[in-house]
């Protein structure tokens, strides 16, 4: 027979994962004839089955890479990890022993579901598979991530500025440079066909086709699962039962040198635990020596085996901790001496002194070498040290740098070093490093280290023991250890210290078996070295292992006559009395053959009474006898040669049986020794029987002490166990007595015996019980099965056996708490049923299924699909089935429902092929002969239920514990008897007998029944059994027939229902049956069960069949045209009848979600993962990836559209970051709570499917009723976005025509809901952007939450900012605010939430992750959007379908208008200005007439991205913009609406905006313009021309909106472009009035008073423009020309262009200011205003114009205050008459190309009253020689033009001269005021003798004073200023004199110090002042304006 390959990928993905590069390498073993038939089951079982069960015979791990049979059936000897067979099974094998051996190499039948990985139980939406399915998504081009950084923006920026300045032709900022920009820029892309006339249905289809094309199918994709902890009804496929294997480390051994090589030496090594003080592995023997040293031992040392030749060792490590060692122990040759005397050469000689030695050392060579000779076969103890074993692993690099040589690297050896130091291994500092628990413990990712250890310590003859050693050891930690004054002996041992590989090649297991792979028998192998772990490892054994390990401790011979003083032990493992019987099963050590038949100790010289530190290790045989023992015999070896004396002398015997009573006998002994060889038959005798006549050292006493040790997979070494199988087997045997023990057990006292027996196993310990687990379950299950019949009688052990298992599962839940999933489902015994559990034969003489069966060869066949089917197999059975329809009435008796699902599926009659296990047969049993009847025929999974339902009191309780145990085994035991009865392709009504279904359904009653009596008492249990019901139940959908499985759902839904209506909180409860239904609907066949195409109204005939079986969409083509649409959107009876778990879903949302629901507001987001849930799974499911089958799939979820419609007022709002008073309701408050025809159908106030259920007490519909003021509990963000995210994927995937003729039926406000909806999707799903992500990532999080509500409101509730939290109990209370947590579920932590889960989920995320995540979210704000537009469509199509309902087309139009302000891609952007453009192409007069608020949102939106920087959204925006303006002009003949909207929405844009880009808005209008040059149809209209005059003066206020952004320091020039603005908005009354007035503040602030007035004017006249078009009253002006008394300029204000729009309009002078008050307000201020400027003319020019309007009001109080006004104007004009100042002009002029555009420029600035050409000069920064830097412009530009030019220039001694006069007149005024002021005189004269001031005046006559002037020109000045000092010191004489007159007593001191200052400034200045002139002043030339050259020249 050929050899079949393994099977069923995903099980063999999990395997091979798991085990196929471990050390547990799988053994690829070629079949050949001993396997037995091979069958497959030809085509696809029945379809009806809804799920394909396969089972697979695969064998346990250590035999197959592969582990289900899902597509093949093959058969195959288990094979193990090793490439040699294990066990030479003997013929008379032991029952015991043939069970483990069986148990260990049997093949595991296992169960798999075809499709099972497609349920939502194993088809999460991990990352990973996220990531799967993320692949080849583009990446979405988002504006937000295009824009630039601060810096390269403005580099841009300038640029741009500077290109648009070089203009030489143009004056600064003309409209005519503004012109010449915008000509000179380039246009956008041109949209072809945008100006032809085309069909609207025909654009409609091309926007579709586009829209459609390259969308991504998965939705759910591109949207995170919802955060919550491991999903309910995720079932993890349980780990393959393998060997046990803790952390491993690989240790090579390189080398050992030692200062004089002069005899070999020989090594181990082991581990040791201090702590727990045992040694931990196994003892591995290496060999280092060179070939001319181990020549020294030929004569004693047989050929070695390869396997004794090793040097590296795997060690296993379970319980890694800081208490490890690595000890090496070294021995050598037995001589003559004591330890100390043999180690002192290793001492004292040196390698480097060799040549001065060598005598010496030749002579102790030749001592060595006649010692090999003699004494070759004897080893003594010789020296040790130990390794610190984490102090490697945790710092390799870190070890304290002394004699260790520590090389860090894998393959060279590199950075080491080498230094002294007193103690071996271990540094000081690594001694003092504390024990810091086993954290750093990880043997798994350290760096490989080479280590040398120098130091090895001498073994002392009296301390050897193993005690010794753990002090020795703990001493070693210490820093003052003692072992650092002992004289070490200095060698060199090199080692490698690694994480062992995954799979190493050429391995060894501890049984010397060669592991795959193994490619070359004669390479040295890798020793595997078994570990014995600190502590117990609870594992079951899945691998024959039968060791024994002796270990000699010591010997006390001192009393002991004669001479026996260099003792050795040999010891030998006998199977008889016979010498010759010594067995080769003791294993060799190094460099010898494998296995021997005798072991001896090291020897320690003279000692009476020495210790041992020797392992034995024994290979058992598989069967032990009586006669099988362990032999000790002691023997005194002479060390001198003398004649007639032997080398060894026998001087002692004792031995240990190896069974007693039957059982293994180990553990500790202090056995006598016998002077004498024992007599015959002492073998079955312990020493410790005193025989007859046999001579004993120290009178019988224990001398000699020894431990035993097994490690076996064969032997429990538990009494309770070991009688329990000794009972099984003599049943099996039929073998009595039996003997257990001292005891005999007759047949007729076995009954009681067996029971008392499987009772007592609760008595065994927990880890033999663990480690016999799977043989356990096996026995208790067959006693179950066939009960055994003892003498004669058949004894129903069925109820013991099945208290035994609850009993043994609870005591593993119990004490293995940390091995369970999160459904407390242990994972020993989710393995033994997944993989071991096998159901046993009930017939002897049939092939035996289980290893419980009475033997013969255990096959399994698999049905499964195979195109060619074996020649010899031609049993085919054909069956033809009529197809037929039913009603699927849940609430009535289902009629043959499993037709139904039949259609569904749509499978056609299929061939099979039956399939015929092959018998492997053996004799029948003893059994049968004796009784000459069969055992009683019992299925397990029916005595299962019977013993279940009828059990009671502590055993029920346990049985419910651990449900889910029994549940799973009856599951699967249930699937083998189908298929092992060949029942696969019966009817599901004929595969189960009633009884068994009775039973059932008892049995989930009463579990439902307990759920609801206990869920308050027993939370966790009942929360466990809960969930193993419904698993359970799923697992029937599988099996037995849909309507009985339905029927049981009911049953428990029934129950759960009955008693929610009676409790006041019933969240608990509604809880635990939301997770029931969840995992219910986890079935993979989901979809299926729903009956998703079948007619909600029944047929009258049966529908037709389908005839393909093969596509998977044939299940989904009945059509739906005749169905009331009504009823496919409403939870209404016939839609929960059909469609019975969907319905189920929906209503439970419904039920949940309703405001009204109390105390249910804590599972908003559990129900809301639910659904999720589900619709993610469809969504990935390749079986329904087909749109035609997704939009079937979508049919079932139509009604959720409803449901979300109903809570729209709870959803948490989402639009609130859009600074907009949160999303603009289409329907008012009022309508929400009235409005009539709710979604839901009043029938979803059954909560179920039942028809007998209570009414609820609330009314009959989900109409939200209540009185309109209430508050709704707002949803969390990420419910609210779950939930959105499945709206949006129903409205992806149903059937447009299906929605569109729903959509008809609706009414306009529930339209208008819907497009609320959408609204607020367009805002949950916007796009956050990568800077988000990276703020994100750049946050940490803490466990507060208030850190969780910031972090939400960061992200505005986007991606569902991962949730912490874990909802689960609720209170009923909930928070009215309506916030986004204040009213979320009551929420706790989760115990393990100190950090971010996921997570997956580290914190700081490499940039190509934020960038993957910004792909992924690009591309959902994209899907979502396209979505959003999709359905926006059908709205509008049903409008003009219908004709009617036009009021929703501006709802419409609010969603996508909104959609345009949010952060979208340039693909949704095309696609949605696609649609924007038809939609005012079909209903131009719905933007120009009723929407006109949105024709200007509309202006906005589009302008703004006009200004995008991506050119395709500007291309279509600007078309868009352009076809506005078009459709605009051909309703009215102009397009003034657009024109004042596009003006002002620029206006708004670039205040808002950040990064607002000119040059790419500049792109835009040239587009524009571009597009009406090349308008062929009105080229001959005015439209070209105003389109042009438009887009100029936009051009000419964004350049100076851009530019006035620029100059925010510079208050000149901001006016400046305020007034250039300001004039741009002529047409747009509101916008230039707000400019106005901010102009008017800007010159208050800088106290600017007249300026301020006349800006007041200007509004005032605008504002009487329009008023006198709005109203006609005479006393009010009758516009501008009133004004023109106060300015001319006013006439700029009238308002008679073509564009004027009439004010009347809606949104035009709709102001506060545009009315009479307004108008009487500004004036006001303009009054007020000139009044503080002085300037009094003016206020009576004002006053002219508001007297007539108060005297039409007859306002006498008004009056009275302006008359008041006016009188005090004129007294001022009187008073002041010649006195008043209105300000000093100075003239800047700038020169020099770096003043780009100011070049040659000058202004006329403003400047205070007195203000002095050195003040502006100063705040100029400009120095004294005017050198003006390249930033003083900023300061300096003003706001008039030079209207004729006074040059004068200063020279700066003038300027000085001017300083010196002022301060002068300040000091004559303050002296010679009156009356007199004391502290201005005080100040000023501070001001001029102060200590720190007086430095100015000096430095100023130092200055110009100093030198008489070179140049002639300057003598004047120089004689000016020189008097201006004298005149200055004579000034500051008088101001002293007479402030000394007004002081008073306590000023005094502070007059001394102005006079002490004054004279200092006196007696410095008098040099300078008294310095004459020698010349007469002669004509100096007059001072002319400087040439204008002169200034230009400078160096600018």
């Amino acid at each position: 027979m050929s050899h079949f390959r393994t099977v069923a990928a995903e099980v063999r993905k999990q395997i091979s994962g798991q085990y196929g590069g471990s050390p547990q390498l799988l053994k690829n073993l070629n079949i050949g004839g001993s396997v037995s038939h091979h069958t497959t089951v030809s085509s696809a079982w029945n379809m009806e089955e809804g799920r394909r069960w396969n089972l697979g015979c695969t064998a346990p791990q250590h035999c197959c890479p592969g582990g289900v049979l899902a597509a093949r059936v093959f058969f195959y000897q288990t094979h193990h990890r090793a490439v040699v067979g294990q066990v030479r099974f003997e013929i008379e094998m032991d029952p015991h022993v043939r069970d483990c051996v069986r148990s260990y190499t049997e093949d595991w039948a296992i169960v798999n579901r075809k499709y099972h990985k497609l349920g939502t139980g194993f088809n999460p939406n991990t990352l990973d598979k996220q990531k799967e399915r993320q692949k080849g998504l583009p990446k979405q081009v988002f504006e937000s991530d295009e824009a630039p950084d601060g810096n390269s923006y403005h580099d841009e920026q300038d640029d741009l500025k500077r290109r648009s300045m070089s203009i030489d032709d143009t004056p600064r900022g003309s409209w005519a440079c503004s012109i010449f920009d915008l000509k000179n820029s380039l246009p956008d892309a041109l949209l072809p066909n945008l100006l032809d006339r085309t069909p609207n249905e025909e654009i409609d289809h091309h926007n579709e086709d586009q829209r459609k094309s390259n969308r991504h199918k998965e939705l759910f994709a591109l949207h995170p699962a919802p955060d919550e902890e491991e999903p309910i009804e995720r079932l993890s496929i349980p780990e393959v039962p393998k060997e046990h294997f803790g952390q491993r480390l690989l240790v090579k051994c390189l080398s050992l040198k030692f200062e004089i090589e002069i005899e070999p030496i020989f090594a181990s090594l082991a581990l040791y635990d201090v702590k727990e003080k045992k040694k931990i592995s196994e003892n591995f023997y290496f060999d280092l020596n060179s070939e001319q040293m181990k020549g020294m031992l030929r004569p004693h040392v047989p050929p070695a085996a390869i396997s004794t030749l090793a040097r590296s060792a795997i060690f296993s490590i379970t319980y890694p901790s800081q208490d490890v060692f690595l000890v090496i122990k070294l021995e050598k040759v037995l001589q003559q001496g004591d330890i100390g005397e043999c180690a002192e050469p290793y001492m004292i000689f040196k390698e480097s002194d060799a040549a001065k030695n060598k005598e010496k050392l030749e002579k102790l060579k030749c001592q060595a070498e006649q010692f090999c000779q003699r004494l070759g076969k004897y080893r003594m103890p010789f020296a040790w040290t130990a390794i610190h074993l984490m102090n490697i692993v945790s710092s390799a690099g870190s070890l304290e740098r002394d004699s260790t040589e520590v090389e860090v690297g894998t393959g060279e050896r590199k950075g080491s070093w080498s230094e002294r130091r007193n103690s071996s291994i271990v540094g000081r500092r690594s001694l003092e490093r504390t024990t810091s628990g086993d954290e750093a413990c990880n043997l798994t990712s350290f760096r490989p280290a080479t280590l040398t250890v120098t130091n090895f310590f001498k073994q002392e003859g009296d301390r050897l023991s193993d005690e010794d050693l753990y002090k020795f050891l703990a001493d070693m930690r210490r820093p003052s250890s003692v072992l650092r004054r002992l004289r070490p002996i200095t060698a060199q041992l090199k080692i490698d210290i690694s994480p062992a590989p995954e799979n190493p090649h050429y391995c060894l297991t501890p049984e010397l078996l060669q592991v795959k792979l193994y490619p070359d028998s004669r390479v040295r192998p890798t020793r595997e070295i078994l570990e014995f772990p600190a502590r117990d490892v609870y594992v079951p054994n899945t691998t024959y292992r039968n060791l024994l390990y002796v270990y000699p401790q010591s010997l006390n011979f001192a009393n002991r006559q004669g001479s026996a003083r260099n003792i050795t032990v040999k010891v030998q493992f006998m199977y008889g009395e016979d010498p010759s019987n010594a067995m080769p099963v003791i294993f060799g050590k190094s460099s010898c053959p494998e296995f021997s038949k005798e072991a001896y100790t090291a020897v320690v010289y003279h000692n009476r009474s020495p210790d041992f530190h020797e392992e034995i290790k024994i290979k058992l045989p598989a069967t032990l006898t009586d006669h099988h023992h362990l032999l000790f015999t002691f023997y005194h070896v002479s060390c001198q040669q003398k004649q007639n004396t032997p080398l060894e002398t026998p001087v002692g015997y004792t031995w240990i049986p190896m069974l007693q009573n039957g059982r293994l006998k180990t553990g500790q002994f202090c056995l006598p020794v016998s002077l004498e060889k024992p007599p015959q038959a002492y073998s079955v005798l312990s020493p410790e029987v005193p025989l007859p006549g046999m001579k004993w050292v120290d009178n019988h006493k224990g001398v000699f002490n020894v431990e035993v040790v097994a490690v076996s997979s064969l032997h429990t070494q538990d009494p309770y166990l070991d009688k329990f199988f000794a009972l099984v087997h003599a049943l099996d045997e039929h073998m009595f007595p039996v003997r257990i023990g001292d005891m005999r057990i007759m047949e007729n006292n076995l009954e009681n015996e067996l029971k008392s027996s499987i009772s007592a196993l609760n008595s065994s310990q927990l880890e033999p019980v663990v480690r016999f687990l799977h043989l356990l379950l096996d026995k208790l299950i067959l006693l179950v099965v066939r009960p055994p019949v003892i003498a004669g009688q058949i004894v129903n052990l069925g109820q013991a056996s099945f208290e035994a298992m609850a009993s043994i599962i609870n005591r593993l839940h119990k004490n293995l708490d940390g091995n369970q999933d999160q459904h407390g489902r242990n994972s020993l015994l989710a393995s033994y049923i997944y993989y071991v559990f096998r159901l046993p034969n009930t017939y002897p003489n049939s092939p035996s299924p289980g290893p419980g069966g009475l033997g013969g060869s255990v096959h399994y066949a698999t049905m499964a699909r195979s195109a060619v089917r074996p020649a010899s197999l031609n049993l085919t059975r054909t069956r033809s089935r009529s197809l037929s329809n039913s009603n699927p009435d849940i609430s009535g008796t289902p009629t043959s429902p499993d037709d139904e699902v039949r259609s569904i599926i749509g499978s056609k009659a299929t061939d099979r092929s039956c399939n015929r296990m092959s018998s492997h047969t053996e004799t029948s049993s003893f059994l049968q002969t004796l009784t000459g009847r069969l055992p009683t025929k019992k299925l397990f999974h029916e005595e299962l239920a019977l013993q279940w339902v009828v059990c009671s009191g502590s055993v029920r309780e346990a049985a419910l514990q651990q449900a889910w145990f029994f549940f799973e085994l009856m599951v699967k035991s249930m699937v083998h008897h189908l298929y092992f009865a060949d029942k696969l392709d019966a009817s599901r009504k004929n595969r189960f007998p009633e009884r068994f279904m009775d039973d059932v359904t008892a049995l989930v009653s009463t579990i439902a029944g307990d759920i609801v009596s206990r869920f308050q008492k027993d939370t966790e249990m009942v929360e466990r059994l809960n969930t193993s019901l419904a698993f359970f139940l799923n697992d029937l959908l599988s099996i037995m027939d849909r309507g009985f499985v339905f029927v049981l759902i009911k049953t428990c839904y029934k129950q759960v229902s009955s008693k929610l209506y009676s409790l006041t909180n019933p969240s608990n409860l509604a809880s635990l049956r939301l997770d029931f239904l969840r995992i219910i609907c986890s079935h993979e066949h989901y979809v299926t069960l729903n009956l998703p195409c079948s007619l909600l109204t029944p047929p009258a005939s049966p529908s037709p069949s389908v005839s393909s079986a093969t596509s998977q969409s044939s299940g989904f083509s009945t059509n739906v045209q005749d169905q009331k649409i009504a009823n496919m959107f409403e939870l209404s009876v016939p839609f929960r009848q059909q469609h019975y778990l969907a319905g189920l879903v929906l209503t439970e949302l419904a039920v949940i979600l309703d405001p009204d629901a109390e105390g249910l507001f804590g599972l908003h987001k559990k129900v809301i993962n639910m659904v999720h849930n589900l619709l993610s799974s469809h969504d990935s499911d390749p079986r329904y990836a087909d749109p035609q089958v997704k939009a079937r799939v979508a049919m079932l979820y139509l009604p959720l559209i409803g449901v979300i419609m109903e809570t729209v007022p709870q959803l948490y709002d989402f639009t609130e970051s859009h600074n907009q008073r949160g999303r603009p309701s289409c329907v008012a408050a009022d309508d929400y709570e009235g409005e009539s025809g709710s979604m839901i159908s009043q029938t979803v106030a059954m909560a179920i499917a039942g028809t007998s259920v209570p009414q609820l007490t609330r009314p009959s519909s989900f109409l939200l009723t209540s009185s309109s003021g209430r508050q709704h509990s707002t949803f969390s963000t990420e419910s609210s976005r779950s939930l959105l995210i499945c709206l949006l994927w129903v409205l992806k995937n149903a059937d447009e025509s299906v929605l569109q003729k729903w959509f008809t039926d609706l009414s306009v406000l529930q339209l208008n809901r819907l497009l609320d909806l959408l609204y607020l999707c367009v805002s949950c799903f916007e796009y956050k952007g990568k800077k988000v992500f990276e703020r994100m990532n750049s946050l940490t999080f803490k466990k507060s939450k208030d850190m969780r509500a910031k972090l939400e409101e960061a992200i505005l509730g986007s991606i569902g900012a991962r949730c912490l939290l874990h909802s689960t109990y609720f209170s009923k209370t909930r928070s009215p605010s309506g916030s986004a947590f204040g009213s979320q579920e009551n929420l706790r932590w989760r115990k393990d939430m100190t950090h971010w889960r996921q997570n997956t989920e580290k914190l700081d995320k490499s940039r190509a992750e934020i960038e993957h995540e910004a792909l992924i979210d690009g591309n959902l704000a994209t899907e979502a959007n396209l979505i959003i537009l999709d359905t926006l469509e059908i709205v509008v199509q049903t409008v003009s379908v219908t004709e009617s309902k036009e009021s929703i087309l501006g709802g419409v139009l609010k969603v996508l208008l909104h959609s345009m302000a949010c952060n979208q891609s340039a693909l949704y952007l095309q696609h949605c200005f696609a649609t924007q453009r038809a939609l005012v192409s079909k209903f131009p007069e719905l933007l120009f007439e009723e929407e006109t608020e949105q024709c200007a949102d509309l202006c906005l939106r589009l302008l703004r991205h006009c200004s995008s920087s991506i050119s395709t959204i500007r291309s279509h925006a600007s078309a868009s913009l352009y076809l506005l303006m078009r459709q605009n002009f051909e309703i009215g003949n102009n397009f003034a609406r657009v024109k004042m909207q596009v003006t002002m929405s620029l206006s708004s844009l670039v205040g808002t905006s950040q990064n607002f880009n000119e040059e790419f808005l500049r792109r835009s209008l040239k587009t524009i313009l571009t597009y009406a040059e090349e308008d062929l149809e009105l080229r001959e209209t005015t439209f070209p021309d105003q389109v042009q005059d438009l887009v100029f003066n936009l051009h000419m206020i964004l350049s100076d909106t851009v530019k006035m952004k620029e100059h925010q320091e510079d208050p000149e020039m901001l006016i400046d472009l305020m007034y250039r603005i300001a004039k741009g908005y002529q047409n747009s009354p509101d916008l230039r009035l707000t400019w106005l007035q901010n102009m008017a503040g800007k010159h208050s602030e800088r106290s600017n008073h007249a300026e301020s007035a006349q800006c007041l004017v200007h509004s005032a006249a605008l504002v009487a423009e329009y008023l006198s078009m709005l109203e006609d009253r005479k006393y009010l002006p009758v516009g501008c020309v009133t004004f023109q008394n106060i300015s001319s300029n006013v006439l700029e204000e009238s308002a008679v262009s073509d564009d004027v729009v009439s004010p009347d309009e809606e949104g035009i002078c709709s102001g506060k200011y545009f009315t009479e008050a307004g108008l009487v307000g500004l004036l006001e201020q303009a009054a007020a205003s000139f009044s503080m400027a002085g300037m009094y003319e003016a206020v009576n020019e004002v006053y002219k114009v508001l007297i007539p309007i108060h005297e039409a009001n007859r306002d006498a109080k008004k009056l009275s205050t302006i008359h008041g006004k006016l009188q005090e104007a004129f007294s001022k004009i009187v008073h002041q008459d010649g006195k008043r100042m209105f300000g000093t002009y100075f003239r800047v002029g700038f020169y020099g190309t770096k003043f780009g555009d100011l070049d040659e420029q000058e202004f006329v600035y403003k400047e205070p009253a007195i203000t002095k050409l050195a003040e502006i000069s100063h705040r100029s920064c400009i120095d004294p020689s005017f050198q003006l830097s390249s930033q003083t412009h900023r300061e300096l530009r003003g706001l008039f033009k030079a209207l004729q030019r006074v040059c004068i220039i200063l020279t700066p001694i003038e300027v000085a001269i001017e300083d010196m006069q002022k301060k002068t007149q300040e000091l004559a005024f303050a002296t010679h005021q009156d009356p007199a002021d004391p502290k201005m005189l005080q100040m000023v004269l501070q001001g001029s003798v102060g200590t720190t001031v007086n430095q100015g005046p000096l430095e100023v006559a130092q200055v110009f004073l100093s030198e008489i002037p070179n140049d002639p020109k300057l003598f004047r000045h120089h004689n000016k200023l020189r008097l201006c000092f004298k005149d200055f010191t004579k000034r500051c004489e008088d101001a002293l004199r007479k402030n000394k007159s007004l002081i008073g007593p306590d000023q005094k001191e502070y007059q001394r110090e102005l006079e002490r200052n004054y004279h200092r400034l006196k007696e410095a200045l008098q040099p300078l002042i008294n310095r004459k002139i020698p010349q007469l002043y002669k004509a100096v030339l007059p001072v002319t304006c400087h040439s204008r050259m002169s200034l230009r020249k400078m160096d600018i």
